[in-house]
């Protein structure tokens, strides 16, 4: 019968160290946390990137539009007549519905149905607004559930019980939008033109007020909502001329009328995708179905069960794309944080076991020597483990998941599990490791005379090689754009680095030491052989601050880029800081010194722009006509294609200017208007009057036309060519007194700031929750590396405060005793600050091709400007002088707690110290 001990070894272990129990507690619990936390949260920035990217794709390009042409007018016209009413479309909707797949199930309260005019049709009724003369046009729809969607201010509902087709005449009511701005009120008729005979009559009844206006009912098609104004077909942006459309809205019965008005009407099915349940994971469902809707399987049921010529058009497709692309951009960043910030965690995990392994080394040496087998002893050593770490990365996973609910569960749990079998097997292995054979005392280790085993040697080469390998794959461009190698660069640089520098490290102390050994003083050549004489084993450590601090850097270099990049195209989408435009007449005169009269503006240019100049294969470039010397100060100030007013001024070689010709002059081209018109003169005609020109340089993009095809000429024989464009430079602009200014310009005269171009380059959820997830994993990293540090002062604190009582009993002073410390920690903390630099330079040089940055810079679109991871020296260089202070910090406050205390405190009779 088994004798049961006095004193279990997990009881007595617990009781035994408390403190050390209590502190592994709390780092499993915060590091399970941290570790079950950060999964759930980007899951959960991600779904909500995702709808915040579908509520933002507005009523139309959020919505999926199916359209089928009514029946033609061959078939009888009871059947047309009932396809047109509400209980057909509601019927094929639901089969409509039915075929959806799940992750774009309908949202019935956003979505619409009815009939509406292929095409809005003119009304030429007298006392209807006409801008320019031409007259207004409207669309005529009868959209089901119309009192459901919106109130009535003022008159009655329309009737559409025993609408025929035939009618000449039907009631419909109008929002309050358009009744404003037709000038129409209940009694109001509007006529339109019909399909054969006089035209029919539209009545207008009543008066609404749209329930929720930027649903897909109201703002799918605008016009249903509020009138629009469009430009009428022009060839010259200066004659352009404008009408107004709007809608008309039948009761949801009256849809027969529309055969009267048009011979094939569309029946039309809008839906609004319910959103609220999306996640990320369901992207590829999306894609996929989107895809299958537009040209694929389902489509094809569609026509089969809905209409044979049934056409589906949606948005969708491309903000899902789109998100899905900035979701991949903004993962491969946050990878990067995640895969530093877990690496330094195992570390100071292993680190924290490794201090507990030493400080229990002489009572396991016992144990050894007693007889106790190797796996008694990690056995034990992992049953006292788990039973602390077990409950607090219990606790800690609790805590994510209290604080961020809504995600999946097995990243979080696989996630915290794996840091309490690291903190689980930690000792033990370590233990069973270092008491393989029974030892009665251990030699010192010497970090200047230490020679590695050969097993070390071949697994630090092994490693080197691998971690090499990985970095020239990445380097190589042999791997995916954001792939695990990209995202593990920084801690494969780091990992080389430590261990080069561990091992070049004892070089610069072996030299160190003969100079010092010769001067007066004795704190120098002290530290320095301190220094040499500490454990070898500082791999670990240095491998915690160098994947930290470069984990920062790499974060500072994104941030540089999405600003530099945002920066550019704030500049090319005004060419100054100020771009004040009249697009259909010059500027009144003086208009320029308006402008630099404001507060603010240093120097002002004026243009003249053609928007429609003709080139010799039937296609248009822009014309800007400019003065040379402000112009040319204006390209060099922004950057844009800097030219010398002399190219300008310059007459072309060649005949002289005559009276057929016009003024000869040298242009500065964009790339393919310079290769379209080659080194031939050409010669136009137009307002501006004759002129001909010949290119005499190329520039990829200038100020007044920074991102279009544009020809840029002198102006000083081209009287009629009066300015249209005023660019101002300058800082702190007052913008209140330039709009005022902008007011005086006459109508249609627009203000651009640059400053409101930058800012409107704002982060969506997804890319503002990265952000606050890459800091947060930054800053744990950093917390965890500043653990690893303290750790290794920790591991020889003891024997520190020991020597310093010794040399206090010889006359030491604590002012020299805390310069002794300070001079000790110097050399590892200069060595790991110089690492950081290089390896955060490296490790942004080496990732520069393998993340994408425009899309988190920048919408799409904007293919003129590349995003560019950028070393930031701030981000760089303050975590490296941050880690040799907090070394610095700690060696004076032990320093300076060692001297409160007396020598015989610290010299015990007996301390093998």
């Amino acid at each position: 019968m088994a004798v049961r001990p006095a004193a279990p070894w997990v009881r007595t272990r617990l009781r035994a160290a408390p403190l050390q129990a209590l502190s592994l507690a709390v780092l499993v619990l915060v590091t399970a946390f941290l570790a079950g936390a950060l999964p759930r949260a980007v899951e959960g920035a991600e779904a909500e990137g995702l709808r915040h990217a579908l509520a933002e794709a507005g009523p139309a390009d959020g919505a999926i539009e199916v359209l089928a042409d009514t029946p033609a007018p061959h078939h009888p016209v009871p059947v047309r007549e009932k396809a047109a009413r509400p209980a057909a479309l509601r019927e094929v909707g639901a089969r409509i519905d039915a075929l959806l797949p799940a992750p774009l199930t309908a949202a019935e309260e956003r979505g619409s149905r009815g009939v509406q005019l292929s095409e809005p049709l003119p009304s030429e009724d007298p006392g209807l607004p006409r801008p320019d003369g031409l007259p207004p046009r409207f669309l005529v729809a009868a959209q089901d559930d119309l009192t459901g969607h919106a109130r009535l201010v003022a008159g009655a509902w329309p009737r559409g019980e025993g609408v025929r087709a035939a009618d000449r005449s039907a009631e419909a009511v109008v929002t309050r939008a358009t009744a404003k701005t037709m000038r129409l009120k209940p009694g109001s008729v509007v006529h339109l033109p019909a399909v054969q005979g006089p035209d029919r009559a539209v009545r207008i009844t009543g008066v609404v007020e749209p329930l929720a206006p930027a649903t897909t009912y109201w703002s799918h098609t605008d016009v249903l909502r509020a009138p629009g104004l469009l430009a009428a077909p022009s060839s010259s942006p200066f004659n352009t001329s404008y009408y107004w459309q709007a809608a008309l809205l039948l009761a949801p019965d009256a849809g027969p009328f529309l055969y009267g008005l048009d011979p094939l009407p569309q029946a039309y099915w809008r839906i609004s995708p319910d959103a609220a349940g999306l996640t990320a994971r369901d992207v590829p469902a999306l894609q996929a179905g989107l895809a299958s809707l537009e040209g694929g399987p389902l489509q094809s049921e569609l026509r089969s069960e809905v209409a044979t010529g049934a056409a589906v058009s949606t948005g969708l497709d491309g903000t899902v794309d789109g998100f899905a692309g900035l979701s991949r951009a903004v993962s491969s960043v946050t990878a990067v944080a995640l895969a530093g910030a877990g690496t330094v965690a195992g570390v100071v995990l292993l680190m924290a076991q490794a201090l507990t392994a030493t400080r229990r080394r002489p009572e396991l040496t016992l144990l050894r020597a007693r007889g106790a087998s190797v796996a008694g002893i990690a056995g034990r050593l992992l049953a006292e483990t788990a039973v602390v770490v077990l409950p607090a990365a219990a606790a800690g996973q609790a805590l994510a998941w209290l604080l961020l609910p809504g995600a999946r569960a097995w990243p979080s749990l696989a996630a915290s599990a794996a840091v309490a079998a690291l903190a689980c097997l930690a000792l033990p292995v370590r233990a069973a490791l270092a008491h393989r054979t029974p030892r009665v005392h251990e030699a010192r280790g010497d970090l200047v005379l230490a020679r590695p085993s050969r097993r070390r040697t071949v697994a630090e080469l092994c490693l080197l090689v691998l971690a090499a390998g990985a970095v020239l794959a990445v380097r190589g461009g042999g791997t995916e754009v954001g792939g695990p190698l990209v995202a593990a660069a920084p801690v494969l640089v780091a990992v080389i680095a430590a261990l080069v520098l561990v091992r070049l490290y004892p070089l610069p102390l072996r030299l160190a030491l003969r100079p010092l050994a010769r001067t007066r003083g004795a704190l120098g050549f002290l530290a320095v052989a301190r220094t040499g004489r500490g454990s070898p084993a500082q791999v670990l450590p240095l491998l915690a601050v160098l994947t930290a601090l470069t984990t920062a850097a790499f974060g500072g270099a994104v941030l540089a880029g999405i600003d530099d990049a945002r920066d550019r195209a704030a500049l090319l989408a005004t060419g100054a800081d100020a771009r004040v435009e009249r697009s259909r007449a010059p500027l009144p005169d003086g208009f320029a010194d308006q402008v630099a009269a404001v507060d603010g503006v240093q120097r002002t240019t004026a243009v003249h722009i053609d928007y429609s100049l003709s080139l010799p294969d039937g296609t248009t470039a822009a014309l800007a006509v400019v003065e040379p010397d402000a112009y040319a100060r204006l390209t060099r100030e922004t950057g844009l294609g800097a030219l010398d007013a002399e190219v300008l001024r310059e007459t072309p070689p060649g005949p002289a200017a005559t009276k057929d010709s016009g003024p000869v002059l040298s242009a500065v081209a964009s790339p393919k208007t310079a290769a379209l018109l080659g080194e031939d003169r050409h010669r136009w005609g137009g307002p501006l009057g004759r002129f001909t020109l010949r290119v005499g340089e190329v520039r990829a993009t200038t100020p007044a036309l920074p991102d279009q095809e544009f020809l840029v000429i002198d102006g000083a024989e081209l009287p009629k060519a009066l300015p249209t464009l005023v660019l101002a430079t300058g800082s702190g602009l007052d913008t209140a007194a330039l709009k005022k200014v902008t007011e005086t310009g006459g109508s249609h005269t627009e203000l651009t700031l640059r400053t409101a171009e930058r800012a409107a380059f704002t982060d969506s959820p997804l890319q503002s929750g990265a952000e606050r997830l890459y800091l947060g994993a930054v800053a744990a990293g950093i917390v965890f590396a500043a653990l690893a540090v303290l750790l290794a002062l920790l591991q020889s604190a003891s024997e520190r405060t020991a020597l310093l009582a010794r040399l206090r009993t010889m006359g030491l002073s604590a002012r020299q005793g805390r310069r002794l410390l300070v001079l000790e920690a110097l050399p590892q903390a200069v060595l790991a600050a110089a690492g950081c630099v290089l390896v955060g330079r490296a490790a942004v040089a080496l990732m520069a091709d393998g993340v994408s940055l425009e899309l988190l810079a920048l919408p799409p679109g904007f293919d003129a400007v590349t995003a560019e991871l950028r070393s930031d020296v701030w981000s760089l260089l303050l975590p490296a002088a941050g880690s040799v202070l907090l070394t610095v910090a700690v060696a004076a406050a032990q320093s300076w707690w060692t001297a409160r205390r007396t020598a015989a405190t610290e010299l015990r009779a007996g301390d093998g110290r």
